[in-house]
Order: C-alpha cells, then sequence, then structure tokens
C-alpha cells in the first residue's frame, strides 16, 4: 500500500466514523419506523433457533409482512454481537453507507482516478446519506445495495469483464431482499433509458445474462419462496397492498404533492445541491446538441457517457417516486450516489482541462451560501427541536455571523487560483461543524423530544415489579417506541384491548374524564407527568370479579 493510498483510506475511515457511527446512541430511536423495524428484529432474534425465525418478521409475536428481511438480518448480528440496544439496531444503516462509500473510492479508483477521495467524501457527505446512516430503516439497505449494483453495471459496461456484471446481479438480488422489487425494477428502467439515450438498444440484450440471473433467483427467491410457504397471506399484504397499493393510493396516508421530491432530493444532496444541479444541466445540454450525431467508429466516448448514465439514474427514480400516491423522504434515497458520481466526474473533467473557463460567481455564491447555511440550524437545532421555530435575537445573530464567515471563506477560496482543487476541503468544514454541532448541542433536545426512551426509563424507574403496558390517545410512534424499550406489547384502549391485570397507562395530559369512561370501577392513580412530551402515565388496578348470580 502506498503512502497515498494509505492516506486515502485514513481520510475516508475517519470521515465513515464520524459522520455514521458517532453519536448514534446520543438520542433514542425516532418516530414510528425505526423503533417497530429494531423490535422486528429483536423478535426475530428471539426465536433464531427455529428456522421461521429468520424468515418470517413477527411484531407482537404475529406476522409484520410489510418488510423483507434483509435490514432484520443485519440487526439480528449487530444484536448478537452488541447487545438488543437502539445504537446496535442503528448500525447496519452507518455499515452500508460505509460500503456503498468505499465501493465508489474503489470505483474511481478504477475507472476515474484523481477524484476518487472527492467522489467517496462527496457521497459521504450529502446529508441524505448521514441521516439515513443513523437511522434503523430498510433506506439505507437499499440505497446501498442499489447503488453498488449500478456502480458495478457501469464497470461492466466499460470493461466488459462478466465479474462486474455478476456483481450486479448479485446487489439486484441483495436490494430484492432489502425492500423488494423496486430495485430490479429501477434498474431496469435506469438501462433502459440509458440506453435509449445513447441509441445502444442492444445494452438492455447484453445485460440479460443467464448465469447473472441465475445468481439473483439463487440470492433473493429463496426467502420469497420459504415465508410465502410459511405465510398465505404474504403475496397479498407484501405485492399487493405495501407494494402496488402503496404506489397507486394514499393507503397509508403519506401523500404528497407531485413535485414533493424536487425540493427532498436538493436537500438530500446538501451541501452539494448547486454543483451538482450544474453538473446534471452541463450534461443535459450537451446530450441534448449532440443526441443526433453519429456515434464515432472508434467507440463510444465512455467519459461523456458516465455522466449521461449518472444523470439517467438520477432521473429515473425521482419520476418513478413523483407519481406514487404515496410519499416519504427515505424513497429518493438511492438517487444520492448518482448525485454524486455526476458532481465527482464532472469536477475530474473540470481539472483535466486545463484551459477550463472560469467557474460563474453566481455559482460560487449560491454554493458557497448553501453550503455555509447548514449552520445555522445546527446552532439553533435545540431550540428548533422543542420550539418548532428559529429564534430571534442574540442567538440568531450569531449562528448568522458564523454561517457568513463560512460563506466568504468558501466563495473567496473556489474563486482563487486553486478554484474546484479546494472544492471538497472547503464544502466539508461545514458538514462536519454542522454534524458536531447538532451532535453536541442538539442531541438532549432531540432524545427528550423525539424519543421515546426517557419517558420508558422515567416508568420504569417508579416500577416495583414490570407491569403491562397500556396507551390511549398517544401517537403510533410513542406507541412503537415504548414497545421497544420496554420489550412489551402495549395494548390499546381505543381498540378495546384493555389488560384485565394491574397495568402501566400512558395518555396525553389532562384525559382523566376519557380514562375513567374506560376504567369505569377501577382504581386509577396518578403516577407523573412528562412534560417535553406532555404525557401523563397511570397506574391502573386490576378489573374487579364480577360474582356469578347465585342459582334460585
Amino acid at each position: 500500500m502506498t503512502n497515498r493510498t494509505r492516506a486515502d483510506v485514513l481520510l475516508i475511515a475517519g470521515f465513515c466514523v464520524f459522520l455514521f457511527f458517532y453519536g448514534s446512541g446520543l438520542f433514542g430511536l425516532i418516530g414510528a419506523d425505526e423503533p417497530r423495524y429494531a423490535q422486528v428484529a429483536r423478535e426475530m432474534l428471539e426465536r433464531s433457533s427455529h428456522v421461521d425465525g429468520w424468515i418470517t418478521p413477527t411484531l407482537g409475536g404475529k406476522p409484520w409482512l410489510e418488510k423483507p428481511p434483509l435490514y432484520y438480518w443485519q440487526a439480528m448480528l449487530a444484536y448478537s454481537i452488541f447487545g438488543v440496544t437502539d445504537v446496535a439496531a442503528r448500525i447496519p444503516g452507518a455499515v452500508d453507507a460505509t460500503l456503498l462509500v468505499i465501493a465508489v473510492y474503489l470505483f474511481f479508483r478504477r475507472f476515474r482516478r484523481g477524484v476518487e477521495v472527492d467522489a467517496a467524501l462527496i457521497t459521504a457527505s450529502c446529508a441524505g446519506i448521514i441521516g439515513y446512516a443513523h437511522a434503523a430503516s430498510m433506506d439505507m439497505v437499499l440505497a446501498a445495495s442499489f447503488g453498488i449494483g449500478m456502480l458495478a453495471w457501469w464497470a461492466w459496461r466499460e470493461s466488459t469483464r462478466r465479474i462486474y456484471l455478476a456483481g450486479f446481479y448479485l446487489c439486484m438480488g441483495l436490494g430484492m431482499l432489502a425492500k423488494g422489487p423496486v430495485a430490479p425494477f429501477l434498474a431496469v428502467v435506469v438501462i433502459t433509458v440509458f440506453a435509449l439515450a445513447t441509441r445502444q438498444l442492444r445494452l438492455v440484450i447484453r445485460t440479460l445474462w443467464l448465469p447473472g440471473i441465475l445468481l439473483f433467483c439463487i440470492i433473493s427467491l429463496p426467502w420469497y419462496v420459504a415465508v410465502q410457504m410459511l405465510n398465505p397471506q404474504f403475496f397479498r399484504e407484501f405485492i399487493l397492498q405495501h407494494n402496488l397499493a402503496r404506489f397507486s393510493s394514499d393507503l397509508y396516508h403519506h401523500r404528497a404533492p407531485f413535485w414533493y421530491y424536487l425540493p427532498v432530493t436538493a436537500l438530500a444532496f446538501v451541501p452539494w445541491t448547486v454543483f451538482i444541479a450544474a453538473a446534471f444541466f452541463r450534461t443535459a445540454r450537451r446530450w441534448w446538441a449532440e443526441r443526433k450525431s453519429i456515434p464515432p467508429k472508434a467507440g463510444p466516448d465512455f467519459k461523456f457517457q458516465f455522466s449521461l448514465f449518472a444523470c439517467c439514474w438520477l432521473v429515473v427514480p425521482l419520476v418513478f417516486f413523483s407519481f406514487s400516491q404515496s410519499k416519504l423522504p427515505g424513497y429518493i434515497l438511492p438517487v444520492i450516489p448518482a448525485g454524486a458520481m455526476l458532481l465527482a466526474d464532472y469536477l475530474r473533467q473540470h481539472l483535466e482541462d486545463e484551459d477550463a473557463p472560469q467557474i460563474s460567481k453566481w455559482l460560487i455564491i449560491s454554493h458557497s451560501l448553501a453550503a455555509s447555511v447548514l449552520i445555522v440550524p445546527a446552532l439553533l437545532i435545540a431550540y428548533i427541536v422543542t420550539e418548532h421555530r428559529l429564534p430571534a435575537g442574540r442567538p440568531m445573530y450569531i449562528a448568522l455571523a458564523i454561517a457568513f464567515v463560512l460563506c466568504a471563506a468558501i466563495a473567496l477560496t473556489i474563486a482563487s487560483r486553486l478554484r474546484l482543487r479546494m472544492l471538497r476541503f472547503v464544502t466539508l468544514i461545514p458538514v462536519v461543524l454542522s454534524v458536531a454541532a447538532v451532535l453536541k448541542l442538539g442531541s438532549t433536545a432531540i432524545d427528550q423530544t423525539l424519543s421515546t426512551r426517557p419517558l420508558a426509563l422515567e416508568i420504569s424507574s417508579m416500577e416495583t415489579t414490570r407491569l403491562p403496558l397500556a396507551v390511549l390517545g398517544v401517537r403510533r410512534e410513542m406507541e412503537y417506541g415504548l414497545n421497544f424499550y420496554r420489550n412489551q406489547q402495549a395494548a390499546r384502549y381505543e381498540s378495546g384491548n384493555i389488560p384485565q391485570a394491574d397495568h402501566l397507562l400512558v395518555a396525553p395530559e389532562n384525559r382523566q374524564s376519557e380514562i375513567a369512561n374506560y376504567t369505569a370501577r377501577r382504581r386509577v392513580s396518578f403516577l407523573g407527568h412528562y412534560l417535553p412530551q406532555h404525557v401523563d402515565y397511570y397506574w391502573v388496578s386490576a378489573a374487579p370479579k364480577i360474582q356469578p348470580k347465585a342459582e334460585q
């Protein structure tokens, strides 16, 4: 290993550890999905001595067939090594993000040498990658398998080595296990659109390689066959409801306007949004100008076509998910590697061309603003989380002043003779500062306000014996969070599922009259109030026994 390679490895490893792993336990699991998926993995681990424990995901002891098992398997492995904790539940996302960054580095080192470190660090520092690397969810698993697979396909396209095509099919098989048929479907559409754009439809036929298809089937199909045999309702629940119905209807109440993913994608690319947009439009303009030209007999222009391939990779998922009637931010995560690839190749072309024109001052200013503005919400994160707005006065002025200094430094550096050679360095500074600020200044507020972990610990500290748990009128995020942190299924009063024995009840504040309607003839004792999330918790006595009428 040369000194240059060793320095690259240490630099990338350091950023991956800080951006993906550091601070994973500073705040608890957030939202409904994180604790729910973490609990499913725990229940599968508890049943892992039986074959069905590895096949059928369960929640509350019942089959939970919304998602395939790849994340659950990864979390089970993490649990078995580090114990069942929220940190362990987030390890798969951090590991998958790291593998994606490593794959980007190796790809550029082999096929686009000179900007391999830039490509890896641009990928690692996108806001979407950082955020979902800290999440216990399937989105990063899918993004990593899909991204690595698409890079493998291009490596085969440029080198014609079948080992890369095998890697493509392997990754698509893993993507199928990560989140279902969306991975191979998007891959087929991206490759087809690229083949149409370059007028090389034979690429689609050449990609259909029988050994690769068999490899895909060997990896992905055994679980699908086994889970269908053990759970006859799987096809209806997973394929019809959680794939087709989720796409074609607002079955799960995640409706958003058609243009929803434009701002979401722009935010996911931060701090690189401006330059990624510039690289995209530059490639699109060149393709439009050359779309009717005849390809040279010497062969395709791989350098330009790679940028065009990245554009297709970026646009296809964006358009596809925009048509979905159910929209969530994580769906768009697979496009982030494409944007990073596009920008890295844009940098390579610019640095290799000694006669490249000066960077537009408006591009420099826009990028400097987009990169430096990160520090404002990061420094004020505790206030934003608790008050749901930006503060006025001194804290805001200090944050804006720091952002202005960073903006000026970035703009002056890029405008200097060094130009884009320093783009990676100066842009990563606000990223590192912002992540550090969020973890240092905001983790406590995030934990208390958005996670159920502190509430679960507070309730447990008051118990002398472990009691069943029930909830009334709380958000599902709190219900699933309590399920995970107490490792017990919470009964929900509204569903008529009221425990007959002594139990604990969690409900929004000031609901005593409603609780009394559900607990007639039972003693209810107020135990405490959790102020950050405005909920109360109570002890409810066992239901009185009904004496049978004496026989006449």
